[in-house]
């Protein structure tokens, strides 16, 4: 009686270690980013976009020929980088949060939609090198929502803006320092003209 009871326990100290630790779980698939060669962690990433991609939920892409480099086009209008693109806002390591001192840039880009009702705008949230794929992924859109909610307080009506988050995929500096990782941490506005 003795033995069984003993049995008895063992079997259930097993129970327990195997409830404490867990079973191994099948990982979660990753779903495949914008511009992604599927199945390569890490692998290259190709320049083009398959016709009739996505750039994020919901947001359907005409990207001129298939170079999403380029975004010429969006939302069938087409893209002008040049025109706002001294008043990329830069933020602080692992931060969303607009900046003080970078709020200039974002009053100006506001009087430049104010002052053309016609327009839309692209906000690009990028970031430095270190952290995830997946985590720098999802601090870049929250960098490029809270531009956007910045302009939305400014008063633009919210439906002329869109958002994409490129992550770390698409540095300004390639270096591996400080000072490369700061000019990396930013948001870029993109103006969207009628064509």
């Amino acid at each position: 009686m003795n033995s069984s009871k003993l049995t008895y326990l063992l079997i259930c100290a097993v129970a327990a270690s195997l409830a404490a630790t867990g079973c191994k779980k099948k990982p979660t698939p990753i779903t495949p980013l914008p511009g992604a060669r599927a199945g390569v962690p890490g692998g290259e990433r190709p320049s083009e976009l398959p016709e009739g991609g996505r750039l994020g939920p919901g947001e359907p892409v005409s990207t001129g020929g298939g170079a999403l480099a380029g975004l010429e086009e969006f939302e069938g209008m087409l893209a002008d980088r040049a025109a706002l693109a001294a008043h990329t806002v830069h933020f602080d390591f692992d931060s969303a949060v607009v900046k003080r001192s970078e709020l200039p840039h974002v009053e100006a880009v506001a009087a430049a939609l104010k002052a053309d009702p016609n327009v839309k705008l692209l906000i690009e949230g990028h970031c430095d090198e270190r952290g995830t794929e997946e985590y720098n992924r999802a601090l870049g859109e929250r960098r490029a929502l809270a531009l956007r909610e910045a302009l939305v307080k400014r008063g633009i009506t919210p439906v002329r803006i869109r958002t994409i988050s490129y992550g770390e995929d698409r540095p300004v500096d390639p270096g591996h320092n400080e000072e490369a990782w700061a000019k990396n941490r930013r948001g870029e506005f993109i103006l969207l003209r009628p064509k």
